[in-house]
């Protein structure tokens, strides 16, 4: 049974609460509703449920390592990640990352998702062809989903259980047709707009937070680079990486 099941059947209360407006109304937008949720809106929503840095143990306070995520969108790149993969390795980190079902496609890349599933990192689902689903029927936004989910169990065995909808944006009938969840994100250097990493590292190091999810893609080499040294210098403050799974679901 997979983790999405087993963690729906186990914690149906909370389950409930998060549809109900205090988890997914971080992450659903409605396909014919006039709201639309800012990235801005969205870091308040998720910072406000996802405070707190530790947990009692017999009336004491624990202390834990502040966790982050990092994530990589519109890969598998057959010239980038290979690098990325490589890096993260020997630094122990494990990330998540959100892949286009088309270039999963293109040449040698279910290699690479291969090799990101075996190497521990969390794999996920980024459509088929980039499209904001929600300028697209419910029909269209279902295949393109299923598509690349289909593409990705095909290579690791388990279908995704969580993807990053493109320019965020969410369609919430879709949870009626395909079981998975939505992820977005809290902090975004927009690295796809430069090739400068000391911009990117820059901007990831002065603003994160413990919680947060960091946005990049493993398809520029800049990005890669900045991702590697964005690594070791929250590591050296203490955080810890964790995939996302890690941090919605505990």
């Amino acid at each position: 049974m997979s983790r999405i099941k087993q963690w729906m059947q186990g914690l149906g209360v909370v389950y409930v609460l998060l549809l109900s407006g205090i988890f997914w109304n971080a992450f659903a937008i409605g396909h014919n509703e006039a709201e639309v949720e800012t990235a801005s809106q969205y870091e308040a929503n998720y910072q406000d449920a996802n405070q707190g840095t530790s947990q009692a143990d017999n009336g004491k306070e624990v202390s834990e390592k502040p966790k982050i995520a990092l994530t990589f969108d519109d890969g598998p790149s057959a010239s980038c990640t290979p690098g990325l993969l490589d890096g993260l390795k020997e630094r122990g980190v494990h990330a998540t990352f959100f892949l286009i079902g088309k270039n999963i496609e293109q040449g040698e890349n279910a290699q690479i998702v291969k090799r990101e599933y075996e190497e521990g990192h969390l794999v996920g689902n980024h459509t088929y062809h980039h499209v904001e689903i929600t300028r697209v029927s419910d029909a269209d936004a279902y295949q393109e989903i299923k598509m690349t989910n289909d593409l990705i169990e095909g290579i690791t065995g388990e279908p995704p259980e969580y993807m990053r909808p493109p320019f965020g944006a969410w369609q919430r009938t879709l949870e009626q047709n395909i079981h998975i969840m939505p992820v977005m994100w809290t902090v975004d250097p927009l690295d796809w707009t430069t090739e400068n990493v000391d911009e990117i590292v820059n901007k990831v190091v002065t603003e994160v937070q413990e919680n947060d999810i960091i946005l990049l893609h493993d398809c520029y080499q800049s990005s890669v680079k900045a991702a590697l040294r964005i690594v070791d210098i929250l590591q050296a403050e203490g955080f810890e990486f964790v995939t996302v799974d890690e941090l919605i679901l505990n």
